[in-house]
């Protein structure tokens, strides 16, 4: 309840797409945060239990509400889908992974590199580059930005990429958002400013 009201208050007050994820494992769940405001759902773990998750929400709300977030890690020379925030290795092949969420219907991708998240040391060029290269929906790359170069590196080698997240670098101040568009802008980055 506490989070349906947030997320109303939230929705309310921004006009840009809103998508939302955590704890959805079920249609109800994608059904009861698309009425209070959001435009697209993300889902993991939910995903992973049940496989059926993403076709079945795909038939009922459309493909372009449907956000797969995938945590991958390189294990032994290989990329693998990991669960419950990072912790736990499916033993899932990531690029097969990726593949199949799109033929199942995910219109979206969030790409979160754990072997680069929190380090602040730039995005995961290798990994990144490897998801985008085997789907043909929009890719968002997630895990190492800490610095404005960073995703201008993102965006040089990796022309296709449609978005670069990032999140301590916004909250603590270290990169305001205006500062990274114009910069963006003049290294050849379609941006809004």
């Amino acid at each position: 309840q506490l989070f349906t009201d947030a997320l109303r208050r939230v929705a309310s007050k921004v006009f840009i797409p809103l998508t939302v994820g955590g704890g959805i494992r079920t249609l109800d769940d994608f059904d009861r945060v698309l009425k209070c405001g959001a435009d697209k759902v993300s889902v993991n773990s939910g995903a992973i239990s049940d496989p059926d998750l993403i076709p079945r929400a795909a038939e009922r709300y459309g493909s372009q509400c449907v956000v797969l977030s995938a945590d991958i890690k390189r294990v032994d020379g290989t990329f693998r889908i990991f669960a419950k925030g990072g912790r736990e290795n499916t033993g899932i092949e990531a690029l097969e992974w990726v593949r199949r969420a799109e033929q199942n219907g995910a219109g979206e991708i969030v790409v979160n590199s754990i072997d680069t998240d929190g380090v602040k040391q730039g995005f995961d060029i290798e990994m990144l580059k490897a998801v985008s290269d085997v789907v043909s929906i929009p890719v968002i790359a997630s895990g190492g930005a800490g610095s404005i170069n960073d995703f201008v590196t993102l965006f040089r080698e990796i022309p296709s990429m449609d978005a670069g997240l990032a999140a301590s670098i916004f909250h603590f101040g270290e990169v305001q958002i205006k500062d990274l568009k114009t910069t963006l802008r003049e290294n050849g980055v379609n941006v809004r400013l």
